[in-house]
C-alpha cells in the first residue's frame, strides 16, 4: 500500500498548537494592492512565488481521468437552486477573482485578479482584474461581467450566495479594471468570499432566466471547457489550450489532464463495481474495514491498480443521522438525547468497520478549533454566559456523546434511554409501543438515498435497537433527485447528514446554523435550529480580528451544536483512502488540508510507464 505522509515538524505543531500557528505574524493589511490575502495576518507565500508549494510544477500535461459518481443529473448550471448540476462545471469552467491554498487555513492568492486591497477594518475590499484575464470565447473579462455575475448570483443563485449578498452596501467601479465592494456591516470573512465567487459572461446570460436556465452551456474563463455531455449520463470537460491563465505561478502544476470525465451510476455500489472492471480510473473507499477487506481482485494484486492513503489535518465534520426538529416528535432535547443513547456506537463500529474508525465527537474535532471536553471554560464560558438562561443542559456544563459495552443490547443505556423518554412524557404501553399519553404512538420515518449500502446497514442496526424501546420507525429509500428536493425542503424526519467543515470556519456556518434555514429552501440547517447563542458566535467568528477571540468563540458554537443533540454521529478517518490505476500519480508534498476536494484531479498527472 502506498502511504504518503506530512511534513513532520510543521504538522506536529499544527495539531497541538493554536490553528493559526505557522502563519507570518504581521501587522493588519493596508489599502496598498497586494498579491493575497489572509484571513489572519498576511499570506505565506511571497508575492513572487513561483509555485504553490503541493503542487509538482514539472508535472506532464496530457492524458485523461475517468471519476464515477452516484445518481444522476440534470442542469448545467450549478449556481442555483433549481436542478441537480452535473459535477465540476463550477470547479473547472468557470473562475473566481481569487484562489484558495490548501496548504494555509484560509488565504487566497490573485486568479482573475492581479491584486487586492482593503482597510484595517476590512469595511470594503477592491479587485483588480488582470489585463489578459479572457473568458474561453477570447473576449476579456470584465468589470462589469463581475458586478453583473455578483448582483445575479446575490438575487438569483443558490442562497449560499445570497446570504453574503445581503451584507453588501455598494459596489462599484474604480478604475478600468478595478471594482470596489462596501460592506454593511462589520465582516472580516467577506473581503475574502468576494475574491471566491464564479465570474459568469454577462452577454452570455441576457435575456435568459438565470434562476431556472438549467440547460445552457456556460462559457467560462477557467482552465477547462465542456466538451461533451450526455444528461444524467456523463459530462467530459477538455483542458482549454488556449486558456489565458495556464502560465499563472498559482496554476503551475495544477489542471494537467487533457480531459476531465465523470460517469453516472446508479449508485454507490454500481461504482465501485465499475472501477473494479476499469470502466473508471479511481475510487474513494470510505469505509475501513472494506478498504481492508474488498481489494483482493485481480487490478490490485496484479498491481495495476494502487491504494493511497493521504493523512490531513481538517476538521472532523459531522456525519450522522439528523433530527429534523421541525418535526414535534424531536422538539424535546431529552427526545433526542434517548435516541442518541440508542445509537450503540461501539456495536456499530465493530460490526462494520472493524472499529478502525474513531467516532466524531464534535462538529471541529480533530482540530484546534474544537471544544474541549468538561464544563466551558476561560473566554469560551464567558461568550457563553449571557445565553446561559436559554441553553440546554450540556452546553455549559459540559457533554459528551454517550459510550457502549460494545454489546449488541447496550443494556445500561437503553435503560438511560427509556427513563428520558418517560420524562419527556412517553411510555410504553401493554401493546409494547411507546406512545404519549393520549395514546398516540412514537413515529417517525427515517429517509435515505437510494445505493447508500454502507449507511443501509447502520440504520438496520440502528432500528432494531429502537425496537426495543418500543420504537418502529419506516425506512424510505428515494432516489438521488428526490433525496435533493426532500432534503432541500426539509421534506424528512431523519436523514442521513454529512457536513464538510474547514480550519477557517466563516459565513457558511449562518447558512448551516441559522435561523432562516428554518422556514427558507435550500439552506444547510437541515435540524432546524434557531439558536440566537449560535448566530452571536457566528458573528464573533465574522467580526474579531484577534485569533483567540476566534477560537473561543468556534468552540463555543461547538459545544452549542454537540450538546444540541442535533445529529447522532457516526464516524471519520483521519486518511482519505483512494485506490486508483497506477498510471495516476499526485504529489508527495501534501498541504495542510491534505485530501480536500480538488486534490484529485487538480494536482494530479497521468503518467504511462515506459
Amino acid at each position: 500500500m502506498r502511504r504518503v505522509f506530512f511534513r513532520g515538524l510543521r504538522l506536529a505543531a499544527l495539531a497541538f498548537g493554536p490553528v493559526f500557528l505557522g502563519l507570518p505574524a504581521t501587522a493588519e493589511p493596508t489599502a496598498a494592492p497586494a498579491h493575497g490575502i489572509a484571513m489572519y495576518g498576511a499570506p505565506a507565500l511571497p508575492p513572487d512565488f513561483a509555485h504553490l508549494p503541493y503542487v509538482n510544477p514539472e508535472a506532464p500535461k496530457g492524458g485523461r481521468i475517468r471519476m464515477g459518481e452516484s445518481g444522476s443529473f440534470d442542469s448545467l448550471n450549478p449556481w442555483v437552486l433549481t436542478g441537480r448540476a452535473a459535477t465540476g462545471i463550477s470547479a473547472y469552467v468557470t473562475e473566481s477573482l481569487m484562489g484558495r491554498s490548501q496548504d494555509e487555513p484560509f488565504t487566497l492568492y490573485g486568479l482573475l485578479a492581479e491584486s487586492v486591497a482593503t482597510d484595517p477594518a476590512r469595511s470594503w475590499v477592491e479587485f483588480t482584474l488582470r489585463e489578459g484575464a479572457r473568458f474561453s470565447d477570447g473576449s476579456p473579462v470584465t468589470v462589469e461581467d463581475v458586478i453583473w455575475s455578483y448582483q445575479t448570483l446575490g438575487t438569483q443563485g443558490h442562497p449560499r450566495y445570497q446570504n453574503a449578498w445581503g451584507k453588501i452596501a455598494s459596489v462599484e467601479q474604480t478604475g478600468p479594471r478595478s471594482v470596489r465592494f462596501t460592506f454593511a456591516e462589520p465582516d472580516r470573512e467577506l473581503a475574502l468570499l468576494m475574491g471566491m465567487r464564479p465570474v459568469l459572461k454577462k452577454a452570455q446570460w441576457q435575456g435568459k432566466d438565470f434562476a431556472n436556465a438549467t440547460q445552457e452551456v456556460p462559457v467560462g474563463s477557467g482552465p477547462y471547457i465542456i466538451d461533451r455531455v450526455e444528461m444524467g449520463k456523463y459530462i467530459s470537460l477538455r483542458r482549454n489550450p488556449d486558456w489565458w491563465g495556464r502560465d499563472l505561478p498559482f496554476n503551475r502544476g495544477q489542471h494537467n489532464f487533457d480531459e476531465l470525465r465523470w460517469d453516472y451510476f446508479g449508485d454507490g455500489g454500481v461504482v465501485f463495481e465499475a472501477f473494479k472492471g476499469g470502466e473508471i480510473d479511481t475510487w474513494r473507499e470510505t469505509n475501513a474495514a472494506k478498504w481492508a477487506r474488498d481489494y483482493g481482485f485481480p487490478a490490485v494484486t496484479q498491481g495495476r491498480v494502487l491504494k493511497s492513503e493521504i493523512p490531513h489535518q481538517r476538521p472532523s465534520g459531522i456525519a450522522g443521522l439528523v433530527f429534523n426538529t421541525r418535526r414535534a416528535v424531536f422538539a424535546d432535547w431529552r427526545v433526542r438525547e434517548a435516541l442518541t443513547l440508542a445509537f450503540n456506537f461501539e456495536f456499530i463500529n465493530a460490526t462494520l468497520n472493524d472499529g478502525s474508525d474513531p467516532r466524531i465527537t464534535s462538529y471541529f474535532s480533530n482540530s484546534a478549533l474544537g471544544m474541549r471536553p468538561g464544563p466551558a471554560e476561560g473566554r469560551v464560558a464567558q461568550l457563553l454566559e449571557p445565553y446561559a438562561a436559554e441553553l440546554i443542559p450540556g452546553v455549559i456544563e459540559g457533554y459528551s456523546l454517550p459510550l457502549s459495552d460494545g454489546s449488541e443490547l447496550n443494556r445500561a443505556n437503553a435503560r438511560k434511554a427509556m427513563r428520558l423518554l418517560e420524562e419527556a412524557g412517553w411510555s410504553v404501553g401493554a401493546d409494547g409501543v411507546l406512545a404519549d399519553a393520549a395514546g398516540r404512538p412514537f413515529r417517525f420515518d427515517i429517509l435515505l438515498m437510494q445505493g447508500a449500502a454502507e449507511v443501509q446497514s447502520v440504520v438496520d442496526i440502528y432500528v432494531e435497537a429502537l425496537k426495543r424501546l418500543g420504537i418502529f420507525p419506516t425506512v424510505t429509500t428515494v432516489d438521488d433527485a428526490q433525496y435533493q428536493a426532500r432534503t432541500g425542503s426539509y421534506d424528512f424526519d431523519m436523514a442521513w447528514y454529512t457536513r464538510a467543515l474547514s480550519l477557517s470556519p466563516g459565513n457558511e456556518q449562518m447558512l448551516y446554523w441559522g435561523a432562516r434555514g428554518v422556514t427558507e429552501p435550500g439552506s444547510r440547517n437541515w435540524m432546524g435550529m434557531n439558536v440566537p447563542a449560535a448566530e452571536a458566535m457566528i458573528r464573533i467568528m465574522l467580526e474579531t480580528d484577534d485569533p483567540a477571540e476566534f477560537t473561543a468563540a468556534t468552540r463555543a458554537l461547538d459545544r452549542i451544536l454537540t450538546a444540541g443533540r442535533y445529529v447522532i454521529p457516526g464516524w471519520y478517518s483521519r486518511v482519505s483512502r483512494i485506490a486508483h490505476i497506477r498510471e495516476l500519480h499526485f504529489p508527495q508534498t501534501l498541504p495542510l488540508y491534505g485530501d480536500w476536494p480538488g486534490f484529485q484531479p487538480d494536482v494530479w498527472w497521468y503518467e504511462a510507464e515506459q
